[in-house]
């Protein structure tokens, strides 16, 4: 297998670990979410876009072969391999959003159950005073 073979390799490998490593079901959402909004995560993420931008034309061009992968210099453009790149990098993507955007909905969810908890407590409470007035009368 030639270098260029083994650095694709190793990249889609990389990324099949990072999607099953965010499929695993005993890791919260929230907790995905705080690790989304560490430090670390957010310098990853300032410089990350840079970094994916030229790992995607570094692929494409191994990909494409060119110059260097025919001896007769005519490149020979193999446009059908670039497909499982993009695959897992879109589902990636996909992943982390969805995963974040579970866990906003999760926080909402337990902010209105706690808001409406308070209120129907509310009620209650306003409900005892209005049976005790009634009693008192």
């Amino acid at each position: 297998m030639s270098l260029q073979w083994t650095a694709v390799a190793t990249f889609l490998y990389a990324e099949v670990f990072l999607v099953l490593l965010l499929c695993v079901p005993f890791v919260s959402p929230a907790r995905w979410q705080k690790i989304f909004r560490s430090r670390l995560v957010g310098l990853v993420v300032s410089y990350g876009n840079s970094f994916f931008i030229v790992l995607i034309v570094i692929l494409v061009l191994l990909l494409l072969g060119g110059p260097l992968g025919d001896p007769r210099g005519i490149p020979k453009p193999n446009l059908g391999s670039l497909t499982p790149i993009f695959v897992p990098l879109s589902l990636l993507r996909r992943l982390v959003t969805l995963i974040s955007a579970q866990a906003a909905l999760g926080a909402s969810s337990q902010a209105f159950r706690k808001q409406a908890e308070g209120a129907s407590q509310a009620a209650r409470q306003y409900l005892e005073d209005n049976d005790a007035l009634r009693k008192v009368q």
